[in-house]
């Protein structure tokens, strides 16, 4: 079973919770107003977003960069990017495009954080090479990496290169359920700029911890292959829209689905829906079969 996958999603009290108090105090602290609304899918390859792309579609990527302005860019955790790689990826895509790439699995699973300044020293090095659309990279920890092992995480975010913007994904439940544990990381995380992600995703409300350790909004959005999806999303729009009057600076918001084909439909659903309640204009992706036509 995936990740916070469920047999059977109408049980799920699928409600937001309330804020974490530190979240608004953080947000008054950006003056800047709104710089920048990433949203995105985990993947552009054709096997996992079966039907998005046109018949005949040469490069998958270049495509996707058409419909969307962003990518959660999971590849890079399966295999460390070389800086011509990074580069070739930059190259395939339009000017506004960012790319949010997942740190190297050999950095969060085989060594745990680890003895990993070298792989950490490649990893920031080739993505470097995204210059201006580097967007965020992001560590996604074990689920079994648990607080007992906080000196580890503690030494990688003070050694972490400053030149690169980091978000990190707890995992394990006991980060949430002990207070002052996650006052304790959270105060880590805002000494040094990282970005507290939240996960929204069935089987583990704990992940929903709702405080941002920066005035940025990384999000990563599961869906349950429902059609509770769809008023999930509506509840996030309300909630970034009270953060962004609050002082949101960024928001990356990346949808993902136990069957990732309708990734596509739940994102375009959502950027016509924030379009129409911020004023934005955002491209709306195009379904395959209708080039002409959006999803919604």
């Amino acid at each position: 079973m995936k990740f916070g996958q469920v047999e059977d999603p109408s049980k799920i009290d699928f409600t937001l919770p309330k804020d974490h108090p530190k979240t608004k105090e953080m947000l008054a602290l950006n003056k800047k107003g709104l710089e920048n609304i990433s949203i995105g899918c985990a993947k552009w390859n054709k096997t996992d977003l079966k039907g998005f792309y046109p018949k005949g579609t040469k490069d998958e990527l270049t495509y996707y960069a058409t419909q969307f302005n962003s990518i959660e860019l999971n590849a890079t955790f399966y295999g460390m990017p070389t800086p011509d790689q990074v580069k070739t990826w930059k190259e395939k895509t339009p000017e506004n495009f960012k790319f949010f790439p997942k740190i190297t699995n050999t950095v969060s699973h085989f060594r745990r954080l680890i003895d990993v300044t070298d792989p950490v020293t490649h990893f920031a090095s080739a993505v470097m090479n995204f210059d201006e659309k580097l967007g965020m990279a992001f560590l996604q920890l074990h689920d079994n990496f648990k607080p007992k092992d906080y000196d580890r995480l503690e030494k990688f975010v003070k050694e972490w290169p400053k030149e690169v913007p980091l978000a990190i994904e707890l995992r394990n439940t006991e980060w949430f359920t002990d207070e002052e544990i996650l006052n304790t990381t959270c105060e880590l995380f805002e000494a040094h700029n990282i970005t507290n992600i939240i996960v929204d995703t069935a089987g583990r409300r704990d992940m929903l911890h709702m405080r941002l350790t920066t005035p940025n909004a990384f999000i990563r959005y599961v869906g349950a292959n429902a059609e509770s999806d769809y008023e999930r999303l509506d509840d996030w729009l309300k909630h970034l829209t009270k953060w962004k009057k609050e002082g949101l600076q960024n928001l990356y918001f990346f949808v993902h689905q136990n069957i990732e084909k309708a990734s596509p439909l739940l994102s375009a659903y959502f950027i016509k829906k924030l379009n129409e309640e911020w004023k934005t204009d955002i491209h709306i992706p195009q379904m395959a079969t209708e080039s002409t036509g959006t999803l919604f």
